[in-house]
């Protein structure tokens, strides 16, 4: 289903542990679509992070920099390890009624266990970014109907390359060029070469 995006804006949590250059695409297709994009680093309650909050808000921050858009804005105030909870704040403090939750399809099937399911389904509609090695199913589509979720799915996709990949593969090929400074500076993911 296709809904009106030139008043809307996407709202994109990500644990950026690290920003990949998955990540910059993401970022720089929304900013093509909406008339703004709202991003910030948070704890996910389901994974086990590697740096902590402090790094991974820098590093993503520093990726926002460079991209350099105007239409893409980093509000780590927006941060909890809560959806629902990011939902909120970002409707109170910008005054949007319209707000699209950016998911990847890779997590699609984890949102209902999210807290509070129910009631961020009812806040926002969601955009599921395709992700290679990441199929969206039909049963999994049928569930967020028959929940009366409102979704889109993107027009784009995403190469599959995750930040785990990013920690395992020991180098920076699929880190942004931006961040690798602030990655030795700051001796992180110590086993990235």
């Amino acid at each position: 289903m296709k809904f009106d995006t030139k008043k809307r804006i996407a709202l994109f949590g990500t644990s950026a542990d690290p920003p990949t250059i998955g990540h910059k695409k993401i970022l720089e297709e929304l900013s093509n679509i909406y008339s703004c994009t709202i991003t910030y680093a948070s704890n996910n309650p389901k994974k086990k992070h590697k740096e902590n909050i402090f790094f991974r808000k820098l590093l993503l921050e520093t990726l926002i920099k460079d991209i350099n858009n105007p239409k893409i804005i980093f509000n780590q105030e927006l941060s909890s390890k809560w959806a629902i909870e990011s939902i909120e704040k970002c409707k109170k403090i910008y005054a949007f009624n319209k707000l699209d939750f950016v998911i990847g399809s890779d997590l699609i099937t984890e949102i209902f266990s999210w807290k509070n399911f129910d009631k961020i389904t009812q806040e926002v509609k969601l955009l599921i970014i395709k992700r290679e090695g990441y199929s969206i199913e039909s049963n999994v589509l049928k569930m967020l109907e028959s929940n009366g979720v409102f979704f889109e799915i993107s027009s784009f996709n995403v190469p599959n390359i995750s930040s785990s990949m990013v920690r395992l593969n020991n180098n920076y090929s699929n880190l942004p060029k931006s961040l690798i400074e602030v990655v030795k500076r700051n001796n992180l993911y110590k086993s990235i070469r």
